[in-house]
């Protein structure tokens, strides 16, 4: 389960960063410092059955209202 979890992140963080132009670094950084590394790891059991564009959309979102300007 713990593996799953880790492979899920790296994709939405690779998904993430595609989708706002962002080297796989960057995204890393900005998921993490807006707290959008521990969103995806609580929320992994809902998250990884939604389209990933909902995924997207959900973890831009939830950094946005921790402080995040990417929107």
């Amino acid at each position: 389960m713990v593996k799953d979890k880790i492979e899920y992140i790296l994709m939405l963080i690779q998904l993430f960063a595609k989708s706002y132009g962002l080297s796989f670094g960057q995204a890393y950084r900005y998921i993490s410092r807006f707290h959008g590394i521990e969103y995806a790891e609580e929320h992994y059991n809902i998250l990884h059955t939604l389209s990933f564009a909902e995924q997207v959309e959900g973890l831009s979102l939830f950094c946005q209202k921790n402080g995040g300007k990417l929107l």
